[in-house]
């Protein structure tokens, strides 16, 4: 059975300081809710600040992106040691922000993710289509040549340590959202690739997020859909009782 995940990208939110409030204050939901994976992703500043609030908890604290060497000269750079060196278990690899506003490529994303698996962690893949390419009735094309390019040259050992999140780009933070019978079709078309490339189990296995524009007032929605296992969520992430509320969806 695939264990749900929710996960909060904080994006460029929230100090050293904020993050840490924010841990206490779910702590106790956290703690209740023993069917879902907690996962959090602060801002780089925050990491250290998130991993220690967190210790002795369930939640789990994951890097919004790293770099795909392990040192040299980049300039404002993090590597995957340095994350888990601070106790990160998670990374985000592929966002459509870092893909629109910072150059990220499908083949950028195939090298940080075998650098986070690598280092030991868990990538989480994002995947998803913008709104001229889905009304163009493009979707699946976009889908296959972003799951082929950036995963599908992995060894099945590999791609079974990962988990991919499909984010249409039309509904991150524009309040639209897929509806589950639109997000349940890309996931199912997800796994269909996963199939192909690695095997019945291995899609079987493969937890598929859904993120953009997710909130407490349609994420049930969502979960009551088989083959969607979670949330990859952005603003209503950012306030703890509408978090908690996720995480009892």
């Amino acid at each position: 059975m695939r264990v749900p995940v929710v996960a909060a990208n904080w994006k460029m939110h929230k100090t050293a300081a904020e993050s840490a409030a924010f841990i206490e204050a779910i702590r106790a939901t956290s703690e209740d809710v023993g069917d879902r994976e907690i996962v959090i992703a602060p801002a780089f500043p925050a990491l250290q600040a998130a991993v220690e609030a967190a210790r002795g908890t369930r939640i789990q604290i994951s890097a919004q992106d790293l770099h795909w060497e392990a040192r040299g000269a980049y300039t404002g750079e993090v590597s995957a040691d340095m994350l888990t060196a601070i106790g990160c278990s998670h990374v985000i690899i592929g966002h459509s922000e870092r893909r629109e506003y910072f150059g990220e490529t499908d083949g950028t994303v195939h090298l940080k993710i075998l650098a986070a698996l690598e280092a030991g962690l868990t990538p989480i893949v994002c995947v998803g289509e913008t709104l001229d390419q889905r009304e163009a009735g493009n979707t699946g094309v976009v889908l296959r040549e972003q799951f082929t390019a950036g995963m599908g040259a992995l060894s099945p050992e590999q791609f079974g340590k990962l988990v991919l999140a499909y984010e249409p780009i039309w509904a991150i933070g524009t309040g639209r959202t897929a509806t589950p019978d639109i997000a349940d079709e890309a996931h199912s078309a997800l796994r269909s690739m996963a199939a192909a490339r690695f095997g019945d189990s291995a899609a079987e296995a493969l937890r598929i997020l859904y993120g953009g524009s997710v909130k407490p007032g349609n994420f049930a929605g969502l979960l009551e859909r088989e083959g969607i296992d979670g949330g990859l969520v952005g603003g209503a992430s950012l306030d703890p009782e509408s978090y908690a509320a996720l995480l009892c969806a």
